[in-house]
């Protein structure tokens, strides 16, 4: 693993190699390591470890940017000067700004929520080896057998590094560790999943998990057939995060001034229930990912929705600086730089990637869900899921590997699949009730802090033939 005492040393050699205004050069990589496994068998185990220093360059407002994997003296020649062709070649950017300084970095603001973050790397995930997942699989397998499934899936395990530096004395280092699972089992005609990551290994279960997954393939067999519409439907927290997950990228200054957004002209206004409360929040403990942004600029906790009122979006410090000048600038909100940028010169601004659902006043766990429904539709996770309209957010996908009617407060049988079509701004207005968020992961979006939810009115619009 690179260290931040060799990274360090790297950039001083940058430095020196460089005829540039200013450099800025970014560090990541780290071990990747995966136990792949289908038809209750093993057949892949692979690992690898890699770095890549990316080095970026101004001179005189052009900027360009260039990576290697070779830390060798030729290596490092070879990316500065592409860098610097490159940036010499392009247009100038009026927007863009000097490299950060650490006072900048860190927020003049000392009351403007800068997060703090616990440590994300754990001795126990880097050790992992191929034994131990191996014997994680196996007892995933055990249970596959017993019932009569057959099981899929991974556990991986990673430790990795990012770091940035640049020529005005800012540098930034993070480590972490991650270990992940998912399962996929199989019956003859329908199927169960889970799936969950953590820094920290210990806090996944692999048994546990199986017997979840096993429990779905086998309740849902012999799925029945019933008809679309509009249901009462329970998302289990992965299917939440999936569907959730396609508005964030509008909580974005730049899709805001690009008019892109669905948020445009809705800033202050209440578009969900009184009880979705969500904010971008890197410190939180079920949170994982590097507190800085690809600037270095530290990451800050921000209020996105208060009890159903959109309150701010996220900025990089030049879309701040844009939006400070545009005739947005007293329809937005707070405008500030939020820590939320991805590496220069980029196209997509900004984005919140570390979102936290606020617990409900009166939390409910899924069996008090079910037992409160009259009849509806328990989904266990959400797939192929697309956009339709923007401004309305209405997307639409289909459930999977695990579909349920829950009739009189039970659940009494597997159904086909659905497909929906669900405007996002009338689901969020539409929560009945929420778990306890915890931290889920799916297929279709990033991890997330979630509830399992119960929404009314849900809009399946089609059966599938499975």
């Amino acid at each position: 693993m690179l260290t931040q005492d060799q990274a360090t040393s790297i950039f001083d050699r940058i430095k020196k190699l460089s005829s540039a205004d200013e450099v800025e050069v970014h560090f990541s990589g780290g071990r990747f390591a995966l136990t792949r496994f289908a038809n209750n068998t093993i057949h892949q185990n692979v690992e690898e470890e890699n770095h890549t220093v990316s080095v970026r360059t101004v001179f005189g407002g052009r900027t360009a940017r260039a990576t290697t994997n070779k830390f060798d003296d030729a290596g490092l020649r070879r990316v500065v000067d592409a860098s610097e062709s490159l940036a010499k070649v392009q247009h100038p950017d009026p927007d863009l700004l000097p490299v950060p300084d650490l006072r900048e970095a860190e927020g003049a603001d000392k009351n403007s929520g800068t997060a703090t973050q616990p440590s994300r790397h754990f001795e126990q995930t880097a050790a992992i080896t191929p034994q131990l997942r191996a014997e994680g699989v196996k007892k995933i397998v055990d249970v596959a057998q017993r019932h009569k499934l057959t099981a899929a899936g991974i556990f991986s395990s990673s430790e990795s590094i990012e770091a940035i530096f640049n020529s005005r004395g800012l540098s930034r280092w993070h480590t972490q560790t991650l270990a992940e699972v998912s399962i996929s089992m199989l019956g003859a005609d329908s199927s169960g999943w889970q799936k969950a990551n953590s820094p920290d290994v210990t806090g996944l279960d692999p048994l546990h998990m199986a017997k979840i997954a096993a429990k779905k393939a086998v309740d849902a067999a012999h799925p029945k057939e019933v008809p679309p519409g509009k249901y009462t439907v329970i998302l289990e927290p992965s299917a939440a995060l999936d569907i959730v997950g396609f508005m964030f990228w509008d909580y974005s200054g730049m899709a805001i001034l690009d008019q892109r957004s669905f948020l445009t002209g809705r800033i202050g206004s209440k578009l969900f229930g009184d009880n979705v409360t969500i904010c971008d929040d890197v410190g939180h403990p079920l949170q994982n990912g590097a507190p800085f942004d690809g600037e270095g600029v530290r990451r800050k906790f921000v209020p996105l929705v208060e009890n159903g009122v959109v309150r701010r979006v996220v900025y990089a410090r030049a879309t701040a600086a844009r939006m400070k000048r545009s005739d947005q600038k007293d329809k937005v909100g707070p405008i500030e730089a939020t820590g939320h940028g991805f590496p220069l010169p980029n196209e997509m601004g900004e984005m919140p990637l570390n979102i936290v659902f606020a617990t409900a006043s009166n939390p409910q766990g899924l069996t008090e869900m079910i037992a409160s429904t009259e009849r509806g539709v328990l989904v266990t996770r959400l797939w192929y899921i697309r956009e339709v309209d923007p401004y309305e957010k209405i997307v639409t996908g289909m459930t999977r590997d695990g579909t349920f009617l829950v009739e009189d407060g039970q659940l009494r049988h597997g159904v086909r699949n659905f497909r929906f079509n669900q405007s996002l701004i009338q689901m969020l207005s539409n929560v009945e009730s929420m778990s306890v968020p915890v931290r889920a992961c799916g297929e279709e979006s990033f991890d997330m802090v979630v509830p399992a939810m119960k929404i009314r009115d849900f809009n399946f619009t089609e059966v599938t033939k499975f």
